[in-house]
């Protein structure tokens, strides 16, 4: 077996064959490659140099170096980074805060773990969208394929591993900002346990835990996670981040299907590649769960709500923000207190089916999204309903969820499954997906 990217940029730092500083020059070489040029919506290339030289400086003659050192890691335009402003992929919000005077908690638990942070990636404005698609900022487009967009919310991360400035990409996963751009665009993409967003954790102490210093869309779902290239990289990057110890996989575990009835709209290409998968995790079971039909409908009301609670500051929203997203924000803010409740009761009795299910299954799989591709040229009004079917259910869970790429197993870009494990056992998620490479 080859080694996995982080394995050899880890070698080639400890025997000297690379640096900090060459490492940043190898990034500055290939940073917003994409046609849009727009991977980044801040990248310095001064900053990246001198921050690698304070590496270099720093661990001179430390033998046991951190983990990451060296390690080029892009931050998704949501989590503050000392000196620069946080736009949330919107250039009025841009237009009206100041520097960050201190590093979020994720840059801070980065820049401790010896990682060289690359930049602040594009992102679907607010966080409030599946496709990449942005009107302050440009749609952005996937290094490999200018013809088709990253998808979103987390739509510059995923182009920075894709394109190469990055060895991994920090982003957040609401309603499937990650699981969507890691298949889309073929790449390993791991959203975290909700739970674990807002653990005490070996960061620092705060009730919003890696949150504190970052925008958020939607407490109840929000949650943060990575891109790499390698499934196997996800592990120790985890460890290194969320202080999570490496796991094992069940010897024997149950792994259920989702039933094809589910699958009706789902491109062939999808279809197949979600079968081969199959084919090679056997055995394997069948489920159903026709109550995944209330997910994007209780999804879509308490998120709505919370994100306009959190950009209530931005009222009236139309004249802030895309259309769309300012018509959810307008919805969320109308939205009673005794709809709420009702929507927060329906949250909870689906969390119980969902768990329900992991009595049976130690792994549920589905396809991440039905689309394998997104054309730039085409008009994605309807694409966000469509995918969000597939990918609500997990977030309501609060579930750890893997993207497993298509091209791992021969498919065509774009044909990512999803690997769901119950609440709380990512490091047996990772463990199992691990062994895919």
């Amino acid at each position: 077996m080859t080694k996995s990217p982080l394995t050899e940029l880890r070698g080639a730092l400890k025997d000297g064959s690379k640096t900090p500083t060459s490492v940043a020059h190898d990034v500055i070489a290939c940073a917003n490659a994409n046609a849009s040029r727009n991977t980044y919506l801040h990248f310095d290339g001064d900053a990246l140099l001198a921050q690698a030289r304070g590496l270099e400086e720093k661990y001179a003659g430390v033998a046991d170096k951190p983990s990451l050192y060296g390690i080029p890691i892009s931050l998704k335009d949501l989590f503050d980074l000392e000196g620069t402003v946080t736009s949330a992929g919107s250039k009025d919000y841009a237009a009206q805060k100041v520097p960050a005077t201190e590093d979020s908690a994720m840059a801070k638990r980065l820049k401790s773990a010896g990682a060289l942070i690359t930049g602040k990636t594009h992102l679907h404005q607010l966080a409030y969208g599946i496709t990449g698609q942005n009107p302050d900022y440009g749609n952005c487009l996937q290094p490999r394929d200018a013809g088709l967009l990253t998808g979103g919310s987390s739509s510059g991360a995923v182009a920075s591993v894709q394109e190469g400035s990055a060895l991994a990409a920090i982003g957040t996963d609401t309603g499937g900002s990650i699981r969507v751009p890691a298949a889309l665009c073929g790449l390993a993409g791991y959203r975290a346990s909700r739970a674990l967003a807002y653990a005490a954790g070996p960061w620092p102490a705060s009730s919003k835990g890696l949150w504190a210093g970052a925008v958020e869309l939607a407490r109840s779902f929000d949650t943060p996670g990575f891109f790499t290239r390698c499934p196997g990289d996800l592990t120790p990057i985890a460890h290194a981040l969320f202080g999570l110890d490496p796991g094992l996989a069940p010897i024997a575990p149950r792994i259920g299907f989702i039933d094809e009835v589910f699958l009706h709209d789902a491109d062939a290409d999808v279809l197949a590649a979600f079968r081969a998968f199959r084919e090679m995790m056997r055995p394997v079971s069948t489920f159903e769960a026709p109550f995944f039909a209330d997910a994007r409908e209780i999804c879509a009301g308490i998120q709505a709500h919370e994100a306009a609670a959190v950009h209530q500051g931005a009222a009236p929203f139309g004249e802030h923000f895309e259309a769309s997203i300012a018509q959810r924000l307008t919805w969320g803010s109308g939205i009673s207190s005794d709809e709420l409740a009702v929507l927060r009761a329906r949250h909870g009795m689906f969390r119980a089916q969902v768990a329900g299910l992991f009595a049976q299954y130690d792994f549920l799989v589905l396809p991440a999204s039905p689309l394998s591709r997104l054309f730039a040229t085409e008009d994605q009004t309807e694409t966000r309903v469509r995918i969000l079917r597939y990918t609500t259910p997990f977030s309501l869970a609060g579930t750890p969820v893997v993207t497993l790429p298509g091209e791992l197993i021969g498919a065509p870009l774009g044909t990512g499954v999803q690997i769901v494990a119950p609440a709380g056992e990512d490091a047996a998620l990772l463990a199992f997906v691990g062994a895919f490479g």
